[in-house]
């Protein structure tokens, strides 16, 4: 089971730094509900592996990942509305929360 305040803490980092960008709009992720669930993934992830994360396995996680847009009309992956910054970033979150183990 996972620890709720840790997976909090990561939700947080990840929320400060992780952002879908749509026409050049920056939507964080906490603000698109998605910051949680994204942090459960990863720290199932890194508490099972006991080590830290690499871009391919990001790139699985966001692409398995479903966003609802236009009301429910169409499923994008995460992965394609993460600029490649903030995917970056994102790793770097999730290395120094690694770190923490």
């Amino acid at each position: 089971m996972a620890n709720s305040a840790t997976v909090e803490k990561l939700a947080a980092e990840i929320s400060k730094e992780v952002y879908i960008d749509i026409a050049k709009w920056h939507l964080y992720l906490h603000d698109a509900h998605l910051d949680l669930p994204l942090a459960e993934q990863f720290y199932q992830i890194l508490t099972e592996s006991g080590k830290s994360i690499d871009q391919k396995t990001v790139t699985d996680v966001l692409k398995s990942i479903p966003v609802k847009v236009g009301g429910g009309q169409r499923e994008i992956p995460l992965s394609d509305l993460i600029p490649p910054q903030a995917q970056s970033r994102l790793l770097d979150v999730l290395d120094k929360f690694s770190q923490t183990f």
